[in-house]
């Protein structure tokens, strides 16, 4: 199964497994830990993953439980993408307890306290993906762009800002890379951007800032998902570095609550500054990290919004997992 290139430019907004045969190394700690914090489709997709099921076999236990449910809808449910809500869902989620084997009740409880949160108006997280396993959907999309699992490319430095809207959505990001071709021949590189909930892709737009052109993109309306390729003007040599930028323009989704990246491999520097608004200026921000899709956050600590209304991270050199920036807007 084809996965995202190793140093495609994921956002944290960005795809995860939607299959469960993509998401690999899930510990029972992991998935204990899942069960325990949720969020429901983080537990979903933990459990999928360490039983080893791909998602055409868990729709068969489904059935032989008498329960009907689409691949697509289980793919869904464990992206965070739709949430099961209809009686036969429900029966489905419990059936899943037992298929999974699962402690009785464990699945339902996240998916009760998910409810809760959405009716108290509480952010229920993101959907946190692997990010060398694309969904479903980023895997069609790269597949259109024929692209390898390894881009050729090994990630120097990556500086990365973020501009929060005044009506507190993401508005914009810019990443600037440095590269080392690792390959001959590299020319492009392919970014993904994930929106915040209720975005529009094809109200997206991306453009080439420095040492790079835009050349194909694809947009995927129902998961927020753009993947965007941006092409070199010239063919690197292996051992060759090369600097370059892009951004993507958004705008189209709901609040935003946080910026996440993923990150496959061990890399260089990666840097990321949140601006906010003058009119939207959050109560608190903090950084975290998160060892997998399903590890719960580690490494939190406070960030101060300065008088430049803005946050920062740095991390000297990025290890396989996740690191963000977070804020509560009350």
């Amino acid at each position: 199964m084809p996965h995202a290139p190793q140093h495609a430019d994921v956002d944290a907004h960005t795809v995860t497994d939607a299959d469960a045969e993509a998401v690999s190394g899930v510990t029972a700690a992991e998935l204990d830990a899942a069960l325990r914090g949720g969020p429901f489709h983080v537990a979903l997709r933990a459990a999928i993953a360490a039983r080893g099921l791909p998602l055409q076999r868990v729709q068969h236990h489904l059935s032989r439980h008498g329960v009907k449910v689409g691949v697509t809808s289980l793919s869904y449910w464990q992206q965070g993408a739709r949430r099961p809500q209809r009686p036969e869902s429900l029966r489905a989620v419990r059936a899943l307890e037992e298929i999974l084997q699962l402690p009785d009740e464990s699945l339902i409880r996240l998916l009760a306290e998910t409810d809760g949160k959405a009716a108290a108006g509480q952010p229920t997280g993101r959907t946190y993906r692997s990010f060398l396993a694309a969904s479903d959907v980023l895997e069609k999309l790269l597949v259109e762009l024929e692209c390898p699992a390894d881009d050729g490319l090994h990630i120097l430095g990556h500086h990365e800002r973020v501009r929060i809207g005044d009506c507190r959505e993401l508005l914009e990001r810019e990443s600037q890379h440095i590269v080392r071709a690792h390959r001959d021949g590299v020319d492009r590189f392919v970014a993904v951007h994930h929106g915040d909930p209720g975005c529009a892709p094809e109200r997206m737009s991306v453009r080439a800032l420095e040492n790079c052109r835009t050349g194909r993109v694809r947009r995927h309306h129902d998961t927020g998902v753009l993947v965007a390729e941006f092409l070199f003007d010239t063919r690197l040599r292996a051992g060759e570095t090369f600097l370059f930028g892009y951004a993507v323009e958004d705008g189209t989704g709901g609040a935003s609550h946080e910026y996440v990246r993923g990150f496959g491999a061990p890399g260089g520097q990666y840097a990321l500054q949140v601006r906010f608004d003058e009119n939207a200026v959050p109560a608190r921000c903090h950084r975290f990290t998160r060892h997998s899709a399903a590890a719960p956050r580690s490494g939190r600590q406070e960030l101060a919004v300065g008088r430049h209304l803005s946050v920062h991270l740095v991390e000297p050199r990025v290890r396989s997992g996740m690191v963000g920036i977070a804020w509560d807007w009350e």
